[in-house]
């Protein structure tokens, strides 16, 4: 066991839990994507305070490490962590989907924490391989972590990027896979299916680690060190549960995207902190 492993996880298990929270909150009114925000709330809580060397008094250091959240609908999960960690103040995520507001459906640059727009999914590997290929022309020793989802992998540009990226040896990129089975409203093995991902990670040049994405302990060995192999980009496959924390949600394709009234989210962050499972959504309920 390495030091990193040997660190307790109870304050990462409650971190998680309060961006959940605030996940939940955020799909008041306008609603949002909450069971891929769950699947991904364990993985940017410990990039954010394990791994990454980056501060939130210190977001233009050249030499910061970069996270790009490439699976741009999960981005509630991104903000709630920036505001959980201090790099946005809370009360900002009040204004999600306003009018006017800087918190909406995907990751926009404006918000501080933030560096890069999703925009359309598939493409912020590359964007991630550009910034790692800059960053090594600088001998810069930051590192770049892009985010991405299980159904994105279908988008070509991905697999682009991953041939490219291990062709130049980029050791500084690592992409960290959301691997919850699902997209959208459907499996991703119904629909295209990825296995065997780890080889066909390997067999395109890429060092591969399957990991639980929800438990702390197996990630801090999954993330040291880094690069896992010298000269090789680094995979992380991470096993998680779409709505992961939220029993009447989890692994459910039907929880793609969630519109809630207040009591909603009451019963549903109840439900999260052990209390009773909320038998019902109400009349404010809006599933995809």
């Amino acid at each position: 066991m390495t030091a990193a492993t040997a660190r307790p996880a109870e304050p990462l298990v409650a971190c998680a839990l309060r961006v959940r929270e605030r996940v939940l909150r955020m799909a008041v009114g306008g609603g949002c994507f909450v069971g891929a925000s769950l699947s991904c709330a364990d993985l940017l809580v410990h990039l954010y305070t394990r791994v990454l060397r980056l501060r939130p008094d210190a977001l233009r250091d050249p030499d910061r490490d970069v996270l790009l959240l490439s699976k741009g609908h999960d981005v509630p999960a991104l903000y709630a962590t920036l505001a959980e960690l201090g790099f946005i103040p809370p009360a900002l995520l009040d204004g999600h989907l306003r009018v006017g507001s800087t918190v909406y459906w995907h990751p926009n640059r404006v918000v501080p924490g933030v560096e890069f727009h999703s925009g359309s999914l598939g493409h912020l590997l590359s964007v991630g391989l550009g910034i790692a290929l800059d960053a090594r022309l600088r001998r810069s020793p930051a590192r770049v972590f892009v985010v991405l989802g299980d159904g994105e992998m279908n988008e070509g540009s991905v697999w682009e990027a991953l041939l490219v990226a291990a062709a130049l040896r980029a050791d500084n990129l690592v992409a960290v896979i959301d691997r919850n089975g699902m997209q959208a409203n459907a499996r991703t093995e119904d629909l295209v299916p990825l296995e065997p991902l780890a080889a066909k990670l390997a067999a395109f040049g890429w060092s591969v680690r399957d990991v639980d994405g929800h438990d702390f302990a197996a990630l801090d060995e999954a993330f040291d060190p880094l690069p896992a192999v010298r000269g090789r980009p680094t995979a992380v496959i991470a096993h998680t549960v779409r709505g992961r924390g939220v029993p009447s949600l989890e692994d459910r394709v039907d929880r793609w995207f969630v519109r809630l009234r207040p009591e909603d989210a009451d019963a549903l962050v109840l439900e999260m902190r052990g209390g009773r499972a909320a038998a019902s959504l109400g009349e404010g309920e809006v599933v995809r």
